[in-house]
């Protein structure tokens, strides 16, 4: 085979060859052609990849769903006052870095503005300017805060550090509660806190009826382009929220107010380690002011120094106000004889010894004279005479050594040492017997109420946001009977001449404006070794009940002090009177505004001596204030012959030097008939009563041009 034949069938191989690879690769690429078309189309028929649901999918990449956060219900006084409420408080955030710039426009806070930022932060935030300062010249942060002074800003204050339009500063919202009223028996109304973005109760109604104020969150889900923005005509769900239901305590905002006003200033003078009072109305047992000493602002959640409610959760030795109810035992079994009489000072009983807090005694005295005057001898017989079976059946019968089951939080029970006669003994005069304030106020509630034990109560009623209707109600309960009608008119007399007999140890507490019945309490304190009792003279719970008017009573007021540091220039009596005098006061005064709206023709009495125009309005169903030393009236707030409500303040102005008066507790139209008399600029800040003035109580106001007040 020549050469020309061998190249013409080398090249034919070849021909063939690439045909053969060309025919291959064609159907190669057809097969993946046709098994690309069969995945589209079962794609296309059956919208599933890997068991993935591919319309699923795509709904999910563009589908968003929000929540509708559910408004916590808010809590009210008895008048339909805020307490606690829902708002949107702010955190604020100075961005530094150079690289916040968007569409061309600076974003950061520049070198040149930090000292401006800084005056205006510290101006508004509780920060100085000399550590905002320092925080603002961090190098290579991006953006900075300011720590707890830069959290839970107020809408206001936001406002206020925008308007100066440093630019920079920014803020973020977030959900909040807000207490208006700060120190505001803050234990029994308790706190909030925040996880995942939604409040919970953390203490006090606010965790114990979380499950019906907090609410249920609602849902908007939608679909959404590449921008976020809501697709037209696609398909839109709507869960509504839930708003949290609304709860009305019995708290009346002007009497809480004026108890706190007065445990403070108790706690500033005499400072106590501990302090209780309770206002209730007797008539029905409903709680109106309540408070505890330490306290906390709710608002600023400042100075909580313990997580407990001492009037509910805490159990103490009541000391000499147990007396009411051994004296009630007494008489009710009917081996009380007022005027048979013992040997007073001390008894013996198997070896030991019970002293009365005068050891010396006062000879022989009555029954009666052992309740007034206070002796521990005396009721001990008592319980002597009516059997440690008999007193102990009382006891429970009054309710002590059980929870109250007020619905308020935790409560203690309360226990006793009553195995031996000494013991039995012991509790007839408060010791031995441990019990909680709220079982006291019970227990004072059936001598209050003519023998009908009514059941403490604070919650009034609860409604539905959604309904409007009240899905939880509290009222007047009466629990129990432990006494006759005659036996508690009998204690009361007796807790009466506590105050007017000339051996009683309640004299610091007479009014002239009302009548009122007491019993004083002395508790030792039980070491905490449990070698016997402290010893000092302030180491003791000193305590006050009292009823008015005490023939019929309107209201039970319960003060106790534990472990003052000192008595100030007084008495232990003066002392509690500093609390209970003024604040019951105050009540029976809002008592007689509120059951007669009537109105009085304002009598002139310009020109008139002070003493005697005082004694006229005061006779006319008014609230006399006076301004300066003179001993003529000069000028009154409202003129003769207008008319005011009864129990209405009208204010008096005579000449000589004018001090600034006590004006906590006034109205707004109160303070502007003061502003008006004074002829002095007054500053008014909030609504309802005063609760803070800028002049102390006293001062010479020659010279001051200028007041400020706070209402709440």
């Amino acid at each position: 085979m020549n050469m020309k034949d061998k190249r013409f069938i080398n090249t034919q191989k070849i021909r063939n060859k690439r045909r053969n690879v060309g025919i291959t690769i064609f159907f190669i690429v057809a097969i993946i052609f046709l098994i690309f078309i069969g995945r589209f189309f079962y794609i296309g028929m059956f919208h599933t990849v890997g068991g993935v649901n591919l319309e699923k999918k795509v709904a999910q990449l563009y589908a968003n769903k929000t929540q509708i956060k559910a408004k916590r219900g808010t809590i009210y006084d008895k008048d339909g006052n805020t307490i606690a409420e829902d708002t949107t408080t702010y955190s604020v955030y100075i961005v530094l870095s150079k690289k916040a710039i968007y569409y061309g426009k600076r974003e950061y806070l520049a070198n040149k503005d930090k000292d401006k930022a800084a005056k205006v932060l510290s101006k508004y935030l509780s920060i100085s300017y000399a550590d905002v300062l320092k925080i603002l010249n961090q190098k290579d942060k991006y953006q900075v805060e300011l720590g707890s002074a830069g959290k839970g800003i107020s809408l206001e204050t936001k406002k206020a550090i925008e308007s100066k339009h440093i630019t920079g500063i920014d803020f973020t919202a977030s959900t909040a509660r807000l207490y208006p009223n700060g120190a505001f028996a803050s234990y029994f109304i308790g706190l909030t806190t925040t996880t995942n973005n939604k409040l919970h109760g953390l203490m006090g109604i606010e965790k114990v009826y979380n499950h019906l104020l907090s609410g249920v969150n609602g849902t908007h889900s939608y679909m959404e382009d590449s921008t976020g923005t809501e697709i037209p005509g696609t398909k839109t769900k709507y869960k509504k929220a839930k708003n949290g239901d609304n709860l009305y305590t019995t708290l009346d905002s002007q009497l809480q107010v004026y108890m706190e006003t007065l445990l403070k200033s108790a706690q500033k003078t005499y400072h106590p380690k501990e302090m209780t009072a309770v206002l209730m109305d007797a008539k029905t047992g409903a709680i109106l002011a309540a408070s505890q000493r330490p306290t906390f602002n709710a608002q600023t959640k400042s100075s909580i120094s313990e997580w407990q409610n001492i009037l509910l959760d805490e159990t103490y030795e009541p000391g000499s106000t147990m007396k009411v109810f051994t004296t009630a035992a007494a008489i009710n079994s009917g081996i009380f004889n007022g005027n048979a009489t013992y040997s007073s000072g001390s008894l013996t009983i198997n070896g030991s010894k019970i002293y009365d807090w005068n050891k010396a005694g006062w000879g022989y005295i009555s029954y009666n004279q052992a309740f007034i005057r206070s002796s521990n001898v005396g009721m001990a017989l008592l319980e002597q005479q009516m059997g440690s079976k008999t007193w102990l059946k009382y006891i429970k019968k009054f309710g002590f050594l059980k929870s109250t089951n007020a619905h308020l939080g935790s409560e203690a029970t309360g226990s006793i040492s009553y195995t031996y006669p000494i013991e039995q003994a012991n509790t007839a005069y408060g010791q031995g017997i441990d019990v909680t304030v709220f079982q006291m106020m019970q227990g004072f509630t059936a001598i209050a109420n003519n023998g009908k034990e009514l059941k403490p109560y604070m919650i009034k009623k609860i409604v539905s946001s959604s309904t409007g209707k009240t899905v939880y109600k509290q009222s007047k309960k009466i629990i129990s009977n432990p006494i006759k009608a005659t036996t508690a008119k009998q204690v009361r007399n007796l807790m009466a001449q506590v105050v007017t007999d000339e051996n009683g140890t309640g004299s610091a507490f007479k009014s002239s404006e009302y009548t009122v019945g007491v019993k004083t309490g002395t508790a030792q304190i039980a070491s905490s070794n449990g070698s016997g009792y402290l010893t000092g003279s302030t180491n003791y719970i000193f305590s006050v009940v009292g009823m008015a008017p005490i023939n019929n009573p309107r209201y039970i007021l319960y003060v106790t002090m534990k472990q003052p540091q000192t008595f100030g220039s007084g008495t232990s009596g003066e002392m509690l009177a500093s609390v209970f005098n003024p604040l019951m006061e105050r009540a029976i005064k809002e008592s007689s505004s509120s059951t007669s709206q009537k109105t009085v023709k304002v009598p002139s009495v310009k020109g008139q001596n002070i003493q005697k125009a005082k004694t006229t309005l005061s006779n006319s169903g008014l609230n006399v204030s006076i301004l300066g030393s003179g001993s003529v009236v000069s000028a009154q707030s409202t003129a003769g012959g207008k008319k005011l409500l009864s129990g209405g303040r009208i204010i008096l102005k005579t000449s000589g030097t004018i001090t600034m008066p006590d004006i906590s507790g006034w109205s707004r139209s109160d303070v502007i008939k003061l502003e008006t008399l004074l002829g002095i600029k007054v500053n008014i800040s909030g609504s309802g009563y005063v609760t803070a003035q800028s002049v102390t109580t006293g001062t010479n106001l020659s010279g001051v041009k200028s007041i400020s007040v706070t209402l709440k």
